[in-house]
């Protein structure tokens, strides 16, 4: 059976369980996610957690276009900048902590609200994720090491060499998740892919998974115009404040990446701001992809609010 089959399987059965419901409103970066969902958490009365990994690091807010305090006064906001960007974080902590967020809210609500453009850590905060070994130091330093001396190229070489099944999935841009891959090897000497049984937990509450969608010649204007507002808002001075630390895995994402490289002086500025543009407009075309596994899913323009209550708040 495959994944979402199976997914479609585990909410149908809750669906007759609860009467609680998980609102996850998805989509594309700068499809207009934070809006929407702020109006929909205000309608529904309950709080919104973020899945959206970048937004986790407090240091990190002009370039991952995190939401500003007035529109996080709105209503309670939950997992935004509640780290450092030197914090060790991965899934598997989210969807402890974020189970237990749910749990409170759903006390004085029958709704919660999930926004972020994160596939993999929706997924999780829905259905759960396999326990997997945790690293030593010793041996997350160890590959961190051939990240630094090899980068990607090294990464997918060891990977493709120690676990070829996982390797033909993985997204092999996607350094994190390939250096994770080879921390479980090391420390089990198993392959990922071995240990990675999907067993989905059943939640006790429903799930209403909303994708938001527009036409492209919609979204990459609005993608522009956010990387244009960005550099306005000080992207530039926030980059150079994380110049240092550039090495750090929460900073390798698209905005720092590109504006590290144009102050190690590898590429002009202008190319830099446009560098950002393309790249953020591939990652939205990876997100949608993502989202199309979503059998269960309501697509919807981020302006048929109306239609997107209905269908969240729908019995069946």
């Amino acid at each position: 059976m495959n994944f979402l089959r199976k997914i479609g399987e585990i909410n149908r059965m809750t669906l007759n369980k609860t009467n609680k419901t998980l609102a996850v409103i998805t989509g594309p970066t700068a499809v207009g996610k934070t809006d929407l969902s702020i109006d929909i958490a205000g309608e529904l009365n309950t709080g919104i957690i973020s899945a959206d990994a970048r937004q986790f690091y407090r240091e990190l807010e002009i370039g991952t276009a995190a939401p500003t305090k007035a529109q996080c006064s709105k209503v309670p906001h939950y997992f935004i900048g509640h780290l450092s960007m030197h914090d060790y974080y991965n899934v598997s902590l989210f969807e402890q902590q974020a189970i237990k967020v749910v749990e409170q809210l759903f006390t004085a609500s029958d709704f919660v609200v999930v926004t972020g453009g994160s596939g993999l850590y929706i997924d999780t905060l829905c259905h759960g994720i396999d326990e997997l070994p945790d690293p030593d130091p010793v041996t997350r330093t160890r590959v961190k090491e051939v990240y630094r001396q090899e980068g990607l190229s090294g990464l997918r070489q060891w990977l493709c060499r120690v676990d070829p099944d996982y390797y033909a999935e993985v997204d092999r841009g996607n350094p994190k998740r390939m250096m994770r891959a080879l921390e479980v090897f090391l420390c089990s000497g198993t392959p990922f892919s071995v240990l990675r049984k999907k067993h989905y937990k059943t939640r006790p509450f429903r799930i209403r998974r909303v994708v938001l969608d527009r036409p492209r010649a919609e979204l990459f204007p609005r993608i522009n115009q956010r990387t244009g507002q960005m550099i306005e808002d000080g992207l530039i001075e926030e980059c150079l404040a994380l110049y240092p630390y550039r090495h750090l895995n929460a900073l390798n994402t698209v905005g720092y990446k590109e504006m590290f490289s144009w102050l190690a002086n590898r590429w002009p500025l202008r190319e830099a701001v446009e560098k950002i543009r393309t790249n953020t407009r591939r990652y939205a075309k990876r997100q949608l992809t993502w989202f199309r596994r979503y059998e269960d899913a309501g697509w919807f323009h981020p302006e048929e609010k109306e239609k997107i209550l209905d269908f969240i708040r729908r019995d069946s």
